[in-house]
């Protein structure tokens, strides 16, 4: 067990390491100025929102007249997917994208940070979603380097020795046929062109393959008997040895060789082909759940242009995989098991219910696009954002220092001492900012300014608390630990307010609001911190110190001669 000394031995090279990751973080650009090398977790910018950083602001209206009642909701999220998507591939930075509903109107907010060119943005965000259905390129065009070419050939070439080396040895006459992959059967047919076996057919393998199995030997090179049919090579007895007509032949379906192709060392530029159906004939997409398993799968329903494209899809992809690409990316690739002549089809896999009904939102959207007009546009210029910002840090810069002088000519040392956590609190809460990241917007710049009060007013009942205690002629040890104790019941419970109100406006109001709730909260814990273990430790060292260790410096007003332990 650790003595008190170690244990505020530990506190103290903890809240040292905090504050300096917290430097560090905060002013990377000044650290590298004096020459030190940072890690790149270091190198990171705080997040600004519209209003900081300058951008445009807006708002559209979605027309959902024609959509049933039931299928409002799953619509206008559709689109609100496939507007953040888009403002995505168009580099915004942390776009916010969010529905909300007045009566029976829908309205879709968008806030692009950064960006300046407003009417760039409103065409790209007003394109109609293209939803596309695409099967596999049985011979895509992969440009291959030198070198890989030189890799494909020499796979390749070991390949066929192996698969010719297979073939050589089952045919050596002392092989014993029965032991390798043979068949020994009846042979109907003559000693010239053998028998069907039942064997399969030049064309089922790759080319090597049919290379090895019916090409690549000379009949009597290997075995005197080797004779070449359409089948293969098939070995014969002499006619007064055969008997019944008893023959051996090779069967290539035993050489499991695989050779290389283009695919394995290059990438295809046009892997996926363009079969004309798209979202244009999707009716509608909808979860539905396996009978059996319970698993959710996605229902699709065509009209009849797309039944009839979905039916001569499905029947050439039989076995093979069906991309269904959004905006050009595949949002789920299926394998065709039947061909399917209904105009309904089932995406089935390991979906979650959330995944699911995503996915069925993207189909939709490409399927159905809600009709969207912008009812209200706003550009916010860089220089307002950063007059913003100016004056958001001037009302936190005052505000630090007023709220400084009145707590050290107040309570004096233990105002001085939260001065210092104050500071402490400011660099580490600036620093969370970043690793989140959070984004800045001017609310937020409020709700961390305002948690600038709430640590100040975790400080002031414990002071008040320690000053009650010093009136009551206790010892400053104990005075300084009853305050805490006794001070840390009003502490939680008005903070733990606060946060449930911060929760709430998290989860039920807009973007303007939640950047405020977020920066206040997190302010509220930052501050519990500091104030109930970093001040706390501070203190503890100071009353340590035989100079300070007097009560007027702590806001009493008698000296008490504490005894040792």
């Amino acid at each position: 067990m650790l003595n008190q000394k170690n244990k505020i031995r530990l506190a103290v090279l903890g809240i040292f390491l905090i504050a300096i990751s917290a430097i560090i973080l905060d002013f990377p650009e000044t650290i590298k100025k004096s020459g030190v090398t940072l890690p790149a977790f270091f190198d990171k910018q705080f997040s600004l929102g519209l209003d900081l950083q300058g951008g445009a602001h807006l708002i559209y209206e979605a027309d959902v007249s024609q959509i049933p009642p039931s299928e409002e909701n799953s619509a206008v999220e559709g689109v609100r997917d496939v507007i953040e998507r888009r403002v995505n591939s168009f580099g915004v930075a942390e776009p916010i994208v969010q529905t909300t509903k007045s009566g029976d109107s829908y309205r879709i907010i968008v806030e692009l940070a950064g960006v300046l060119d407003v009417n760039q943005a409103i065409n790209m965000i007003g394109e109609t979603p293209l939803l596309e259905f695409k099967e596999q390129n049985p011979n895509p065009r992969i440009d291959l380097t030198e070198e890989q070419k030189e890799q494909l050939a020499t796979v390749n070439a070991d390949a066929k020795t192996k698969a010719k080396g297979i073939l050589i040895e089952a045919l050596e006459p002392d092989t014993d046929f029965n032991k390798l992959a043979t068949d020994r059967t009846e042979d109907h047919g003559t000693r010239e062109t053998g028998g069907d076996l039942g064997f399969v057919t030049r064309g089922l393998f790759l080319p090597e393959f049919d290379d090895v199995c019916f090409d690549s030997l000379t009949p009597g090179e290997i075995h005197p008997e080797l004779v070449k049919t359409e089948f293969g090579y098939h070995i014969l007895k002499m006619e007064e040895e055969r008997g019944e007509g008893e023959s051996y032949e090779v069967r290539c379906s035993h050489i499991l060789i695989r050779t290389a192709t283009e695919r394995d060392f290059g990438a295809a530029d046009n892997e996926w082909l363009y079969t004309g159906l798209t979202g244009k004939q999707l009716e509608r997409a909808v979860v539905s759940f396996d009978h059996n398993t319970q698993v959710p799968q996605i229902n699709l329903e065509f009209n009849d242009e797309g039944a009839a494209l979905f039916a001569n899809l499905t029947t050439n992809n039989i076995g093979r995989p069906i991309g269904i690409f959004l905006d050009e990316v595949p949002i789920s690739v299926p394998t065709v098991q039947q061909a399917i002549t209904n105009g309904q089809a089932v995406i089935t896999g390991q979906f979650s219910v959330q995944e699911a009904k995503i996915l069925v939102q993207r189909l939709n959207a490409g399927a159905l696009p809600v009709p969207i007009e912008l009812i209200s546009q706003q550009t916010v210029g860089a220089s307002l954002g950063d007059e913003s910002v100016s004056k958001s840090l001037r009302a936190g810069i005052f505000g630090l220092i007023i709220i400084s002088l009145f707590m050290i000519l107040y309570y004096r040392l233990p105002g001085l001492t939260a001065v210092g956590t104050l500071l402490f609190y400011g660099l580490v809460i600036l620093a969370i900012f970043k690793l989140i990241p959070v984004t800045l917007t001017l609310a937020g710049m409020a709700g961390f300014i305002l948690s600038l009060g709430f640590a100040v007013d975790a400080n002031i009942l414990i002071f008040e608390r320690l000053k009650e205690e010093l009136k009551d002629d206790k010892p400053l040890s104990i005075a300084v630990d009853e305050g805490f104790k006794r001070a840390w019941p009003s502490i939680f419970d008005g903070n733990i307010s606060t946060l449930i109100t911060c929760l709430i406006l998290i989860g039920f109001t807009t973007s303007l609001v939640k950047g405020f709730a977020v920066t206040l909260g997190i302010g509220i814990l930052i501050s519990m911190f500091s104030a109930m273990v970093v001040t706390k430790v501070v203190l503890r060292i100071l009353i340590k110190i035989k100079p300070l260790k007097k009560n007027w410096l702590f806001g009493g007003k008698k000296v008490k001669k504490e005894t040792t332990n």
